[in-house]
């Protein structure tokens, strides 16, 4: 599938800023799954913008710009060809092993009610990859309606405990309860074509399976990812993965206005 992708974020500051300092991770990477068929990150301000690969083996950008700051706009435009590979992930560039993502974090911590979770719903299943399809589905049917939004900043468990979730928050539970099982997991961000809803950035989780290697889970929407997907950047929870992060030099309020089209292009290719 051939998907065609529009993503817009504006900052607003309350007072001039001084100096932004920003990593975008905003750029998809070749797979054997997925071919970036062209891609642009554009802002509306003078700006030093430089490209690395960080330590998990995201393309990232690094952005500088010099105040004052009011407002900036930061465009990013492209066209990706994607596959349907049944979640499996191929070709990614990996440089750290596996059980890095055995790691817990603040933002990925179980609490008491996950891993009992996990051991009701995946606990009796017969291989590593049954236990995760379980537990997709168990997530699922308890968050179908999780909203693609903005990130709350509350921890998995405390997310689980409350019930009310978005698509970050149920990412982290899936990635928190397969670690309660000993299995590998990582966050997911990036970009899907999702019909009748509004359009904004999503997130999902993959495990690692030993010979088999990352597969995807997508819990809300309760299966793996298919070609409709594009895969942006991985991390050990949803602030290893944010699109943007970074700091500022100024006082006063931001406030972020996010625009997004996912659309496909053509036929299947």
């Amino acid at each position: 599938m051939r998907i065609a992708v529009e993503h817009r974020s504006r900052y607003r500051f309350s007072e001039p800023q001084a100096r932004l300092v920003q990593m975008l991770r905003l750029t998809p990477c070749d797979t054997q799954d997925q071919t970036v068929v062209s891609w642009m990150i554009g802002v509306d301000c003078d700006a030093r913008m430089r490209d690395a690969v960080d330590g998990l083996g995201n393309a990232v950008t690094m952005l500088y710009a010099e105040g004052p700051i009011e407002a900036i706009d930061i465009t990013v435009t492209g066209e990706v060809l994607t596959a349907d590979t049944n979640g499996v992930v191929h070709g990614s560039a990996e440089p750290l092993p596996p059980l890095l993502y055995l790691r817990a974090t603040p933002r990925t911590l179980a609490g008491d009610g996950l891993p009992a979770f996990a051991r009701d719903i995946a606990g009796s299943a017969s291989d590593p990859l049954a236990r995760l399809h379980a537990l997709n589905a168990g997530l699922h049917a308890r968050f179908r309606c999780a909203p693609d939004a903005p990130d709350t900043g509350v921890s998995a468990a405390e997310a689980f405990a409350s019930g009310d979730a978005t698509s970050r928050d149920v990412a982290q539970m899936f990635i928190a309860a397969a670690r309660c099982l000993t299995l590998p997991a990582r966050y997911v961000s990036g970009y899907r074509i999702h019909e009748g809803a509004p359009c904004a950035p999503h997130a999902w989780a993959e495990a690692h399976v030993e010979g088999l290697g990352w597969v995807g889970f997508d819990p809300v929407a309760g299966h793996c990812p298919d070609e409709t997907y594009i895969r942006v950047a991985v991390g050990l929870d949803a602030a290893g993965a944010a699109s943007i992060a970074g700091t500022r030099v100024g006082h006063g309020e931001e406030q972020l206005d996010v625009a997004l089209s996912v659309d496909q292009l053509g036929g299947e290719e």
